[in-house]
């Protein structure tokens, strides 16, 4: 027993710190979000390249909140395999993954969402729009 705790004890301290210092970095990330701006009565709508950028954005941020989740619970469960709490340990890890694999599926599917909005978007304005560019030739003069 006292072999298998020598084996596994490093390893989990390493794992530990790696968690809490990767969970900090994720909690720094979020500070720095730029106030909302006040709404205004007529808001321009969004681009299709907006569309596409904003979904990749929403990708991003699941997958940040992901590895801040994954990040937290590994930690937690380190520290409780460490102070011999095997099941809770686990627990708090399996936790972890699972709202960590939320998170990222959540924004993995918004982002998906929103990029294919802005691409159809983008192909409408090349087929649908192209007519408002070149107004109908003027007739001419009536003949009698």
């Amino acid at each position: 027993m006292r072999t298998l705790i020598r084996s596994v004890l490093p390893a989990l301290l390493v794992l530990a710190v790696a968690s809490v210092s990767g969970a900090s970095a994720y909690g720094q990330q979020q500070q720095n979000t730029p106030p909302p701006t006040p709404p205004s009565q007529a808001q321009p709508t969004r681009s299709p390249g907006g569309d596409v950028g904003s979904g990749a954005g929403d990708i991003g941020k699941g997958a940040g909140r992901a590895a801040g989740n994954v990040a937290k619970g590994t930690g937690k469960g380190a520290a409780d395999l460490v102070t011999l709490h095997p099941v809770k340990g686990a627990g708090n890890i399996g936790k972890g993954v699972g709202v960590g694999a939320k998170d990222a599926g959540v924004g993995a599917a918004k982002g998906t969402g929103k990029i294919a909005k802005g691409t159809g978007r983008g192909i409408g304005h090349i087929f649908h729009h192209s007519h408002k560019d070149n107004p109908p030739a003027d007739p001419g003069p009536p003949t009698n």
